[in-house]
């Protein structure tokens, strides 16, 4: 149980982000122009809306063209549990076929938020013709109604689904795509390798010893951190909007608490880093040293680092807000 004093101090800590959110003297954006948002991701492929927000019709996932051989919304059979050499123990329907839980959904309750072109890239597992399997406690499995009134398979409470581009047994294509999709654990949790090696969670934000680029941050999930050279911190500004989300989704507010490792105070004029940057489209994004940070569509799994030096702008970030490698201003 937290202490009274806890308490008071994290509701003190809340109200003082608040005030801290113009800290950096943030204005509305610019006109952004050309956006070098990174060549190398395939368009729609992200687990993301088109405004970043994720939620809702057409959040999530891409609208599959006529090639798609993927699965369909259908029942799962037989629940089973397999084996994967990174993720461990991952569900799959009786096809060998993985099964995957949506971050924009809800467990308590049990809620989908995958709609529209989402429920094309990724078909809701009905819950009609469901059994447990081995290793696969019955207790576990429910339903819930979806918007169209079909019944959707619940793993400890979260809503299941395939993914449109794993064709057969034992694939993971989804794992970690835009940072939101992930293969369900037996027990409705995700099943991800820990990017620490620990087997326990990871902050909302800390950081890790990249073998290439040295101390770099990365989110809850284990997933680089990145920052984009067009952005400015001070006023704060982006140059990151629409289309480029798609690839470059942001880091939602993280509270310090949830930090490890981060410099909170910053070296703006004010002294003042760690604040929630508010978005000329309505977007709340945390930022560090007043530089609103992101992530990478195409980075799949901890420890990928594929968005590093994208186009000349895009660097990971250091735990003061410095971006890694990138060339001399």
């Amino acid at each position: 149980m937290k202490t009274s004093w806890r308490s008071a101090s994290l509701v003190i800590g809340a109200a003082a982000m608040m005030a801290l959110t113009t800290a950096c003297g943030q204005e509305s954006a610019p006109s952004t122009g050309s956006q070098n948002v990174g060549a190398t991701a395939a368009a729609g492929d992200y687990g993301i809306g088109g405004t970043g927000i994720g939620t809702g019709a057409g959040a999530g996932g891409e609208a599959q063209s006529s090639s798609t051989t993927g699965p369909q919304a259908a029942g799962a059979g037989q629940l089973n549990v397999s084996t994967n050499e990174e993720l461990g123990s991952v569900l799959t329907d009786s096809k060998g076929l993985t099964l995957y839980r949506f971050d924009e959904d809800t467990a308590e309750p049990p809620k989908s938020n995958c709609d529209g072109d989402c429920a094309t890239a990724w078909p809701p597992v009905l819950a009609d013709d469901v059994a447990a399997g081995e290793g696969i406690d019955k207790a576990q499995l429910g339903e819930v109604t979806r918007a169209d009134g079909t019944k959707q398979l619940t793993i400890g409470g979260w809503p299941a689904y395939r993914y449109a581009k794993d064709t057969k047994a034992g694939d993971v294509a989804g794992q970690g795509v835009g940072g939101k999709w992930y293969a369900l654990a037996p027990d409705g949790k995700k099943a991800k390798a820990s990017a620490a090696g620990s087997g326990t969670d990871l902050p909302g934000l800390s950081t890790r010893n990249d073998p290439k680029l040295g101390e770099i941050v990365v989110d809850k999930n284990g997933h680089t951190v990145y920052r984009f050279m067009k952005d400015s911190p001070w006023p704060m500004k982006t140059a990151c909007l629409g289309e480029c989300l798609q690839k470059w989704p942001v880091i939602a507010p993280v509270d310090a608490e949830d930090t490890k490792g981060i410099d909170l105070k910053g070296s703006g004029p004010r002294g003042q880093g760690y604040v929630v940057f508010d978005r000329p489209d309505g977007i709340k994004q945390q930022t560090i040293d007043c530089v609103p940070i992101y992530t990478f569509a195409n980075d799949k799994k901890p420890g990928d680092t594929n968005g590093q030096g994208v186009g000349g702008t895009w660097f990971a970030i250091a735990p003061d807000g410095k971006p890694v490698g990138a060339p001399a201003q």
